[in-house]
């Protein structure tokens, strides 16, 4: 995802090719609930959209407003994919999750692993955060 001018808000890259990106940060957004059906494909994406970002990531974060469930499975993956990104230097955040997905996340004991510091809000209030912590300016 980057940030639209012209529209103000974030969106996908691929469909607005205009869209502005934040060195150091990828924004990635899931549209469906995180299932044992889905969740590989997710970690597999979400590993292709850093090794494609064009500068070295620090962030991920999900823009996870779509998100609707996350099962067992998909949080195993998540756990496994935040060890993975902190390995390689980069944290994995969440925007917009809903409340429900956090009380599903607070109950595997996932929640407080991810760092209560990690969930967002809002994209914007996530990439401000970002911003501040790397004495960046902003996309527009």
């Amino acid at each position: 995802m980057g940030y639209v001018e012209a529209l103000g808000s974030y969106h996908d890259i691929s469909r607005h090719p205009e869209a502005k990106c934040i060195d150091g940060l990828v924004l990635f957004r899931w549209d469906a609930p995180l299932f044992f059906a889905n969740a590989e494909l997710f970690r597999r994406r979400v590993l292709r959209a850093v090794s494609h970002a064009p500068t070295p990531v620090r962030w991920v974060v999900v823009a996870a407003e779509p998100i609707t469930d996350v099962d067992m499975t998909a949080a195993g993956v998540l756990d496994e994919l935040d060890a993975a990104l902190h390995a390689a230097g980069m944290d994995l955040c969440f925007a917009e999750m809903k409340g429900p997905v956090k009380d599903r996340l607070k109950r595997y004991g996932l929640f407080n692993r991810l760092g209560v510091e990690n969930f967002f809000p809002t994209i914007e209030q996530a990439v401000e955060h970002y911003l501040s912590l790397n004495r960046m300016d902003g996309p527009a």
